[in-house]
């Protein structure tokens, strides 16, 4: 089974890497760029066949390691 975890920050955390490419972007061009936040995609492939137990385990990896709960949200999906 294939998931996938988009990590970003919550609203109000600074974003000083999203500010950086936002004026890269603009620097190069790129105008109408109002704003870039960046985050954090992980792919994971599991032996798991359930994906409700899945989805579980994966919510308790992100509270663990993957994301930093107090600065950050995750969105959790199974791909297949």
């Amino acid at each position: 089974m294939k998931a996938r975890v988009i990590v970003t920050l919550k609203t109000g955390v600074l974003d000083p890497q999203g500010q950086a490419i936002e004026g890269s972007l603009e620097g190069l061009g790129f105008a109408g760029v109002e704003s870039v936040r960046q985050g954090k995609v992980f792919d994971l492939e599991l032996s798991a066949t359930d994906p409700v137990s899945a989805k579980t385990e994966i919510e308790r990896m992100c509270e663990k390691l993957l994301a930093n709960t107090v600065i950050e949200n995750y969105a959790v999906e199974i791909i297949g």
